[in-house]
């Protein structure tokens, strides 16, 4: 019998498979997004220096991070509308339990670290620090300058969380109107009052939002994006990355064109999911939530720069050594272990139905990251 359109969604006995692919580009906009920090805090205007390529990096390396709730959203569709369903109490209860257990240990561990070390600076007090604690620095007006300062991404999260998560139980039709209507204001809304260039931390919410949303969409039509060829993808993605939008907000092109062309591309190209990328992708999070206080540490013993060609690329060499070697340090020391310890006292507390079968195998990656 045919299931009704706006039936709870389907659970699947079966893991769902990993998109290693994804894994792989998140791992490379991690170390983007690490990379244009440095230039930002030691080489501000290094991209006019280099121009080209480089240049382009060194501009829009922040936009990254949008990238990052592209490939969230449509991970998440792929586990809970492909795999776990989120039909019941208890699937969302297990729901919101991954999510404290991928998140939360490596976000209050930096953040106890980093409070202990600049605790007394400007933007490090007290309020602050509660509101990244509750994981809420993203939502909070000046709370996301402090401390950790990329982890504001973390709290957008959790919001696309809870909207994805009030959706997708009530029916995947509601679920797909849902996700139109908050793209289509969004993209309304930067068409309308957005700015051009940027950062700009206005844009940070609903950038998120409209990432995340568009990834999961993505998803649920992906059958009939198999069948675009990678040369339109190709082409897309090379118009969204260059294109001059004037006095538009560059999120426009990056949202709607560049980063889902990169991630259908990605999908289809197998370098991705090679060891090395893979393991890139297992330490982003590490890799997203280190570089800032590991760059913190360089600035503090070197001061701004103005190097040479050579000291620019040594610099660079030795940040990213630091980065990935600390990174890798707290995936196996926090990461991991506090994943295991969260979702093992849940499963503890209750053992009927724990997280098991597709959501334990296939733990979503998230944007922060």
């Amino acid at each position: 019998m045919e299931q009704s359109a706006n039936a709870p969604l389907p659970r699947s006995a079966l893991a769902v498979s990993r998109l290693a692919r994804l894994d792989g580009l998140r791992g490379i906009a991690a170390c983007v997004v690490a990379g244009y920090h440095l230039q930002i805090l030691y080489y501000n205007g290094l991209g006019d220096f280099y121009g080209g390529v480089a240049g382009w990096f060194f501009r829009w390396g922040w936009t990254f991070v949008d990238l990052f709730f592209l490939i969230s959203g449509y991970i998440f569709a792929h586990v809970y509308i492909g795999g776990a369903g989120l039909r019941t109490a208890r699937q969302l209860g297990d729901f919101a339990v991954a999510r404290v257990a991928r998140l939360y240990p490596l976000h209050l561990t930096m953040l106890l670290i980093v409070a202990v070390l600049d605790w007394g600076k400007p933007e490090n007090t007290l309020p602050i620090f509660l509101c990244h604690l509750f994981m809420l620095q993203g939502l909070v007006p000046g709370a996301d300058s402090g401390f950790v300062g990329p982890s504001w991404s973390i709290s957008v999260e959790i919001l696309c969380y809870f909207l994805f998560a009030l959706a997708a139980c009530s029916g995947r039709r509601t679920l797909t109107w849902i996700s139109v209507a908050l793209v289509a204001l969004v993209v309304t809304k930067l068409a309308i009052f957005g700015l051009p260039g940027g950062p700009w931390g206005a844009d940070c919410l609903i950038g998120g939002v409209l990432g995340f949303f568009i990834g999961q969409l993505l998803w649920q039509h992906r059958e009939i994006l198999a069948r675009v060829p990678t040369i339109a993808l190709a082409l897309m993605l090379t118009i969204g990355v260059t294109i001059n939008v004037g006095s538009y907000s560059p999120l426009l092109p990056f949202d709607l064109l560049a980063w889902p062309s990169a991630l259908l591309l990605v999908l289809r190209i197998k370098t991705f999911e090679a060891s090395p990328l893979r393991w890139l992708g297992d330490r982003s999070y590490g890799i997203y939530l280190v570089h800032y206080p590991v760059l913190n540490i360089f600035f503090a013993a070197l001061g701004k720069s103005h190097a040479s060609t050579t000291g620019v690329i040594a610099l660079y060499a030795a940040f990213s050594i630091v980065v990935l070697v600390v990174a890798n340090v707290v995936f196996h020391l926090v990461e991991r272990p506090g994943r295991r310890a969260v979702r093992a006292a849940w499963a503890k507390r209750y053992p009927v139905a724990s997280i098991s079968g597709s959501v334990a195998a296939y733990q979503p990656a998230d944007s922060g990251h």
